[in-house]
């Protein structure tokens, strides 16, 4: 199994929820607490041992790589991934990007999510246990990726409509399943729901996975509702885990607190 040295951030985004901020700026670069949110992630892999990083762009794409250039990745090596000509979502935007992060595991990470997550711990789980990992939490929302019993992937919902996929999951008992990485059987039972945070550690299977897509613009989430029988994708719970999605212009100030916080 390959260790986990490269990251992908997810700042392609156009941003529409931080209008008018992002009328004349990127969303990776909102400022908060004198850093911009890239700067915020990238920091937080270099210190977590991950230097080598690819970053997405199509909002604005020249001021990424201008504010990149100018402050020399802030100590890593920033690769772009360059979609200005078609915004690809985030399972076509990584895809893409598969060539420029060679054949080893990713970890996979949304701009404008700051989180107090411990990294290395992360990366230490993935590397002993070699499974895909998604990091979830037990935060109130309207959509949950649901887990069972040993905390694999087994489906998708949203609350508030009573939406779930796949749709085989509604009414019905949850079947076993064998997972191929050593023959034992989940149980049925009850799913755990828990909400995503925008981060994952994806291992070589899933990413060849992804390879294979024939659509090019195409969302992370369904991707792996596609796969999660085949593949195995596993619910990481961090501890004392607090995150905050950089989502709405009105949370500016809200937001600049909670990252002086993670300083």
């Amino acid at each position: 199994m390959r260790k986990c040295k490269i990251a992908f951030i997810f700042s392609a985004g156009l941003g529409t929820r931080l209008k008018p901020l992002t009328d004349t700026m990127p969303k990776a670069l909102v400022p908060l607490a004198g850093k911009s949110l890239l700067q915020w992630q990238v920091e937080k892999l270099r210190e977590a041992g991950i230097t080598d990083i690819v970053v997405n762009v199509h909002h604005f794409p020249d001021m990424i790589i201008d504010a990149v250039r100018a402050n020399d990745g802030w100590g890593t090596h920033i690769t772009i991934s360059d979609e200005r000509d078609c915004l690809l979502d985030t399972g076509g935007g990584l895809r893409k990007a598969g060539s420029l992060m060679g054949n080893g595991p990713v970890l996979a990470c949304n701009v404008d999510i700051l989180s107090n997550i411990d990294i290395k711990a992360l990366v230490a789980h993935y590397e002993e246990t070699g499974v895909s990992q998604l990091v979830v939490s037990e935060r109130q929302t309207q959509r949950y990726l649901l887990f069972d019993e040993q905390n694999y992937l087994r489906g998708w919902t949203n609350i508030a409509t009573g939406e779930m996929k796949p749709s085989s999951l509604q009414g019905e008992e949850l079947r076993s399943i064998e997972r191929p990485e050593d023959g034992r059987r989940t149980s049925g039972g009850r799913l755990r729901h828990l909400a995503f945070s925008g981060m994952q550690i994806l291992n070589e299977d899933v990413l060849s996975r992804l390879q294979q897509m024939e659509e090019t613009k195409f969302s992370l989430i369904p991707f792996y509702l596609d796969i999660m029988e085949e593949v195995p994708l596993h619910a990481y719970v961090p501890q004392n885990y607090r995150m905050m999605d950089v989502g709405k212009i009105d949370q500016i100030t809200e937001a600049e607190l909670f990252a002086e916080s993670l300083q």
